[in-house]
């Protein structure tokens, strides 16, 4: 009853948490160098310099027994305009994190996409609402898949797909069209990310045919408060609508029936072109990835009324008294990883892949200079990597491995560093970069002695 010997450890990233040089080697806007971050946070121009110190980065990850590393490519890095010429200097950049990962012994899984769309194609196309800006993807796509492919054998699409139906923000396709239905657009937009992700899919069978490929969502099982019929009905209504329509159309390549039905009785059905259909049966995934954080629980809610589910699911959520809460309000729920793992498993059959887990916390250097004490985060994963196990060694859900978010602090999502959560502490705060430099915390050679004993010692 132990883990399969080829299962993988590691972390993951964003490009444009971690590399800063924001306006070098070449590299052309993105979205997020033009877009205001909250005053009281930093801003995306150093990030943690992974572009200069990647070779250090990559030997702490090796020390820490990491066997595989999700990072993503900068778009405008590679292809500045997100069109045109390709920028060298940015496509050798990549070459080398690559070489240099798999000198160290770790496999390499490159996501396409991490909410950073080139700034041109958001300011003349206004992002993925233009088909324009799907087939400049599905150039990205065969530009970095015809260089990488033959060293990077895992691949992914966009980063927790299931978002670009919750927000404009993520596909940057924030401008709504003038008398048009703000809802109908953002499932219109949601499609044509759909029809994106496919075309790289495509893509990736035709140059690399020995790769593997998924689809990613942000995963959160939503719980009824209660025992009523009404409460367990509406939760699994918010679970099929939040969660499991892009993982069926992933794996099963098409829209579910409940999805359809509710999106055609609001008048949200988005409009497919000619061959959509076929794109999407045809390019299914090899894996289902995910990410896991947190759980949800709701009350009986109304899908009838005319507001997208997600808000819909979010004016219904309540406490859960069983469960405790991070500082940023996130509930920590081991065991509902576990129960996520078998239903993804069993409703979608395909194999699965936790991409990030973690908890964020609030931490600096002791003056004395010791280890950060990070005993809450240690608790965290053991608890999470124990219930993953019960998964797999004990409801036979088959997973390939499991990846922590962000393994060496990065600015959070919302540009905050206050909000850490890797095993080595980046000395930077949020307007004081300091000195950049990398000290492993305690929880540091916890995990390693996990991954390098393949999740058998968790104490």
């Amino acid at each position: 009853m132990q883990l399969p010997k080829n299962f993988y450890w590691g972390g993951s990233v964003s490009s444009f948490q971690t590399e800063g040089a924001w306006d070098e080697g070449g590299k052309g806007l993105s979205s997020y160098d033009v877009r205001p971050t909250d005053p009281r946070f930093s801003d995306w121009k150093v990030g943690i310099d992974f572009y200069h110190r990647y070779k250090e980065d990559i030997a702490l990850l090796r020390e820490m027994g990491c066997n595989f590393y999700r990072f993503s490519i900068a778009w405008a890095r590679v292809l500045p305009n997100g069109d045109g010429e390709p920028n060298e200097e940015g496509l050798q950049f990549y070459d080398n994190v690559i070489d240099e990962l798999l000198k160290n012994g770790i496999t390499p899984m490159i996501c396409l996409y991490h909410f950073d769309t080139p700034y041109r194609l958001e300011r003349d196309f206004n992002g993925f609402a233009s088909r324009y800006t799907v087939e400049c993807f599905a150039e990205y796509a065969r530009l970095v898949m015809s260089r990488y492919g033959d060293r990077v054998k895992y691949w992914m699409t966009f980063n927790e797909q299931n978002l670009h139906s919750m927000g404009l923000i993520f596909s940057n396709s924030t401008t709504v069209p003038e008398g048009v239905d703000p809802t109908r657009f953002l499932y219109q937009v949601n499609h044509n990310v759909f029809i994106a992700h496919c075309k790289a899919v495509k893509v990736l069978r035709e140059v690399a045919p020995d790769a593997k490929i998924c689809g990613m969502i942000a995963a959160t099982p939503n719980y009824p408060m209660s025992s009523s019929p009404e409460d367990i009905n509406f939760a699994a209504h918010c679970n099929d609508y939040l969660n499991h329509f892009h993982a069926n159309v992933f794996c099963q390549g098409e829209y579910p029936a409940y999805m359809t039905d509710y999106l055609t009785a609001h008048g949200w059905m988005p409009e497919f072109m000619d061959g959509d259909r076929e794109l999407l049966k045809e390019n299914t995934v090899d894996f289902l990835g995910f990410s896991y954080y947190r759980s949800n629980t709701v009350q009986a809610g109304n899908f009838d009324e005319p507001l997208p589910p997600a808000a819909v699911c979010g004016k219904n959520s309540v406490d859960n008294p069983h469960i405790e809460k991070n500082e940023w309000d996130w509930g920590i729920d081991p065991v509902g990883l576990r129960t996520l793992m078998h239903d993804l498993y069993y409703r979608h059959h395909k194999p699965l892949f936790i991409l990030e887990n973690g908890v964020g916390l609030r931490e600096e250097l002791p003056a004395d200079g010791g280890l950060i004490q990070d005993d809450s985060r240690i608790a965290y994963h053991r608890a999470h990597i124990q219930e993953m196990k019960n998964a797999i060694l004990k409801d036979g859900v088959d997973c390939m491995g499991y990846v922590t978010w962000a393994p060496i602090d990065i600015l959070s999502s919302h540009c905050e560093m206050s909000k850490r959560y890797g095993f080595v502490f980046v000395n930077r705060g949020e307007k004081d970069l300091r000195d950049l430099k990398r000290v492993p915390k305690k929880s540091f050679y916890w995990i390693q002695k996990v991954f390098r004993s393949n999740g058998e010692e968790l104490e």
